[in-house]
């Protein structure tokens, strides 16, 4: 018989390993006493569909024969064997808790029924425990196929699902890349064809429901429709996602072969889901819940913590680096709460857990996941003061919270006073510059303005000798050489002895797997975004009213007023961010400062040019302590009108959009909606790398990011990332013209038409169903697989990813989109997925790869929207009434206007030219735009009038800066020509 390479075998592949050999159906009466033939395996039970109670979501005969096994006459008074009122009241009831409290709740801690309190489920015995290991020994681990799930939809079914007891905790739908489907189809088979409303998807009740393939794991613990977010679960593979070759089967069988058996699956369930709820810091109330799961790197890592200091005690060093979006919080928390119960030979290894952060969302984290399984009070201690560490050792405090502030006291105190406790000293590299409140004496003592909080750690540690009864476990992103020496991994390579983190997921994997975003592909310091611009500009005509564009007065004329430099901040938001709907229209931008000084005055800057664009946003600074400014002590609170604590939330809310940071923010803060950040400090190392890393937060709306930087360049950033993750950094000379060289390119193949592109794209944008995309799509496919041959399909492809690549950068940097570009983008979006892999790729093939549909037609709408028309222009007849009307802008080319200075003044010497034209064209209009006497006349006088007024305005403004722009005073007062040219440009530039 040949090998059945169907969905269907892989499905009998997975539970046969679940089950053992052979798999047969169990009878349906006296489920308690099948053929051991069905225990084998992992220790799973073959469980039938018929069996489901759809009304209730549980596996009535399994749930009967777990109670009946260990409890029997609660079984019996329960009627479990009978369709009578006294059952239904009872699953009703069970019911009832699930929805209320959650499978994990419920299962952990039971119900109460009437006068019945009813165990679900029987933990991991302590050793000894002889009772409690055969109750545990009666669990019923059931695995069912094809699961009819829906009470109106009978025939509708899951490939998979998993039940502890007869309840649910687990779904599975399979796809098999033979069959030309992957992990990305069963995700989207979640989205739209799993009714989120029926009662298995409903939140809560199931611990996670998995899309598998043969190649990838992917997770999601909350189905809510299309909006269902599903994370990877893969082993990693080269530093970077996906799973490594499996030389004894499929590359996913870690999934079922060693995640899913009954023990590891329990201390899942004991140690690590949980569900966290958040309360509304207004109301007091409950307002979100979301229910966790560990990622596999999670898992694995505090796994094997947990079995090396089991094994070796106290007394060793562990170093794990894990990238920002890793999840370090709920690894430290899981890890935390696990090393209190740890033991050796019977004994508990660790007296004390002291968790050294300076992050509060930390603290909160601790506390709630130790919520799940302990009393808090009794268990955890924040070590706020002197002498409360003493107090919560010997009140008998197993996690004890404190700040690096404390930590050389703390080391003093179990290293003198408790040499005879064992303590296990956890370090979450949070940052100090984000809360300010390391103290000067702890600054000067411990780090200079570079270092981290583990730098600090570090040179308080290697000042003395390792504590011999005290671990240590260093949690970091981005360790340096010394990290690596003080708390890694020893090897000898080269007859060289080197250090190795003991776990580590990588920047490269994070980015890979989509939990962060690669903010490097965005990167774009000020000359390279100036040059792209230039570029495409090509001197067109400007209006000659701002003849000269901020950002050619920013580059060329080496202006570094703060004003500009805000001024095209906030332009670049509102044109190329928010007109866009970045992030479904949420989108927010840091501004990252020197210095105080420097961020207050970037905060009324952008403030005052928000005013004046109208914008309906506002900007928050945020800087640590109190500075006098204009004569004046201020703080953030009293800038910002609001206490300083409310910043990370206020953010978050309209009409906040700017955060102006100067040292804080820039490390250990995570804002999903941080889209855009524009650097004006120099950044280089491990800095840079933190700085930048806010961006790259992931939300499902989030699709890209941007940098702009006005005092890095390429190389410095390159270098800084490379320790950590080779990346690329689009080149400084991207050439727009190198998308007309690929579109051209593309579009000689013939593989679609304008008409296939027009069409597909009024399709997209106008929201029709797939069904009606498909077509366009498949028929471009049949022409790339018929018409190209081998080398002519690779070619095709790599140019289409290619223009993709570019454009998606260059649509962040242009000031204007070009129509045919953004059509072809989105065609192309849609077919690349769609073409047919070479055989060295490893690549999902379906229409929905990496792409949310509706998020992504936001964008696109946006863009589409503001795009010149392409068609021919109708010309209204000329209004017969004398409405108003927005004058049409005198045109001329800018190299005219410099040319006709340069011309008629050629002759005066000025130190800096540039300056002299800005000062013309930029400064003067705007201080005598804010003359009122000029405002008056330009809105109630005749043009004679206004011209007077203009002049004085001039003289007035010109006078106020003559003792910094000597030379321009000089020759406006003594040179009567040059004089009546400035006033006449003056006036042709602020008169309408």
């Amino acid at each position: 018989m040949p090998t059945d390479t169907t969905e269907k075998g892989l499905e009998t592949l997975i539970v046969e390993a679940m089950t053992g050999k052979p798999v047969s159906s169990p009878a349906q009466t006296d489920i308690g006493r099948e053929s051991s033939a069905l225990y084998g395996g992992t220790g799973w039970i073959l469980g039938r569909w018929q069996d489901y109670n759809r009304e209730y979501a549980v596996d009535l005969v399994q749930l009967t024969a777990f109670l009946k096994s260990t409890q029997p006459e609660l079984a019996e008074a329960l009627d479990l064997g009978n369709s009578s009122p006294t059952r239904q009241k009872f699953l009703f009831r069970l019911q009832g808790e699930i929805t209320k409290r959650g499978i994990i709740d419920v299962l952990r801690k039971g119900i109460k029924h009437g006068p019945h309190n009813i165990d679900l489920f029987y933990g991991t015995p302590t050793p000894g425990n002889t009772k409690y290991e055969e109750l545990n020994a009666l669990n019923r681990f059931s695995v069912t196929r094809q699961l009819r799930y829906s009470r109106d939809e009978t025939k509708l079914a899951l490939d998979l699902a998993l039940f502890i007891n007869g309840l649910p905790i687990a779904t599975f739908e399979l796809k098999n890349s033979l069959t030309k489907q992957t992990v990305k189809d069963a995700e989207e088979q979640y989205k739209h064809d799993r009714d989120p409303k029926e009662l298995i998807f409903q939140f809560g009740r199931c611990m996670v429901h998995f899309a598998v393939d043969d190649h990838e794991v992917k997770f999601c613990t909350q189905l809510s429709g299309k909006s269902s977010w599903f994370l990877p679960f893969n082993q990693g593979y080269n530093d970077g996602a996906g799973n490594p070759p499996n030389p004894n089967g499929i590359k996913t069988d870690y999934l079922w072969k060693r995640i899913l058996t009954p023990k590891s699956l329990t201390n899942i369930l004991e140690n690590y889901a949980q569900i966290v709820k958040y309360k509304n810091k207004k109301t007091g109330k409950i307002d979100r819940e979301v229910q966790i799961f560990p990622r596999y790197h999670q898992l694995d890592a505090v796994r094997k913590l947990l079995a090396h200091a089991g094994q070796h005690g106290v007394g060793n060093r562990y170093l794990i680096q894990h990238s920002a979006g890793s999840g370090k919080s709920n690894s430290i928390a899981w890890l935390a709460h696990q090393l209190i119960g740890l033991k050796k030979d019977d004994k508990e290894i660790f007296d004390s857990i002291i968790v050294i952060t300076d992050r509060r969302v930390l603290d909160k984290q601790i506390r709630d996941t130790i919520k799940q399984f302990a009393q808090v009070s009794s268990t955890v201690g924040h070590a706020e003061h002197s002498g409360d560490l003493r107090k919560f050792i010997e009140g008998g405090k197993k996690i004890i919270i404190s700040t690096v502030q404390k930590f050389p006291f703390i080391l003093d105190e179990i290293g003198m006073e408790h040499r005879g406790r064992k303590f296990a000293i956890i370090i979450d590299e949070a940052h100090s510059s984000q809360g300010g409140r390391t103290s000067a004496a702890m600054n000067e003592a411990l780090f200079d303005p570079e270092d981290t909080i583990n730098d600090a750690l570090e040179k308080r540690m290697q000042a003395r000798k390792m504590l011999p009864n005290a671990s240590y476990f260093a949690f970091t992103a981005t360790p340096k050489n010394k990290t690596l020496e003080l708390f890694g991994e020893p090897y000898k390579e080269g007859g060289q002895v080197k250090y190795r983190p003991f776990h580590s997921y990588t920047m490269k994997q994070a980015i890979q797997e989509e939990f962060i975003l690669d903010v490097l592909s965005y990167y774009t310091p000020v000359n390279s975004y100036y040059k792209l611009i230039k570029t495409v500009e090509n001197d067109p005509e400007f209006d000659t009213k701002q003849a000269k564009k901020k950002l050619r007065k920013y580059v060329e004329g080496h202006n570094y007023a703060i004003q500009l430099k805000a001024e095209i901040m906030v332009d670049h938001f509102h044109e190329q961010v928010i007109a866009l709907k970045k992030i479904g229209g949420q989108a927010r931008a840091m501004v990252v400062t020197d210095g105080v000084e420097r961020a207050i005055q970037y905060y009324y800057a952008i403030h005052d040019y928000l005013i004046e664009r109208k914008s309906p946003y506002q900007a928050i600074v945020a800087f640590s302590g109190e500075r006098e400014y204009g004569g004046v002590k201020v703080t953030e609170a009293l800038i910002n009108d609001f206490p300083s604590n409310q910043i990370e939330e206020k953010i978050r809310e309209d009409p906040y959009r700017f955060l102006i940071c100067a040292d804080k923010f820039q490390t250990g803060y995570d804002e999903p909606l941080l889209h855009t950040m524009y650097v004006d400090k120099v950044l280089s190392g491990i800095k840079a790398v933190q700085t930048l890393s806010r961006l790259n937060r992931a939300h499902p709306q989030k699709h890209d990011v941007f940098v702009l930087d006005f005092m890095n360049n390429t190389d410095t950033i390159r270098e800084a990332f490379s320790d950590y993750y080779r990346t690329t950094i689009l080149s400084d000379e991207t050439d727009p013209n190198k998308l007309h060289d690929l579109k051209a390119d593309l579009d000689s193949y013939q593989v679609y038409t304008p008409e296939d592109i027009e069409k597909l794209v009024e399709h997209y944008l106008s929201g029709s169903d797939r069904d009606e995309l498909d077509p366009i799509l498949d028929s471009c496919v049949a022409v790339y697989k018929e018409q190209l041959d081998e080398d002519g399909q690779v070619d095709f492809k790599s140019k289409a990813k290619a223009f993709n690549r570019t454009y998606g950068f260059l649509a962040s940097v242009l000031p204007y989109t070009d129509a045919e570009w953004e059509k072809l983008s989105i065609f192309l979006n849609f077919l690349v997925p769609k073409l047919p892999a070479p055989i060295e790729e490893d690549l999902s093939k379906g229409i929905l790869e990496a792409i949310d549909m509706d998020s992504y037609r936001v964008e696109k709408q946006a863009v589409v929207k503001i795009q010149l028309p392409d068609s021919d222009a109708e010309i209204d007849p000329v209004p017969a009434s004398g409405g108003g009307f927005k004058p049409e802008p005198e045109l001329d080319r800018l190299s005219n206007i410099i040319k006709g200075f340069n011309d008629q003044f050629g002759g005066i010497h000025w130190t800096d030219s540039d300056r002299i034209i800005h000062l013309i064209t930029e400064e003067l209009p705007a201080a005598v735009l804010a003359d009122t006497a000029y405002q008056n006349a330009r809105k109630n006088s005749d043009k004679q009038n206004a011209r007077i007024e203009l002049d004085k305005a001039a003289q007035r403004a010109a006078i106020a800066r003559m003792g910094i722009e000597t030379e321009f005073f000089k020759q406006f007062s003594d040179n009567e020509s040059f004089r009546r040219a400035v006033l006449d440009t003056l006036f042709s530039l602020t008169y309408s």
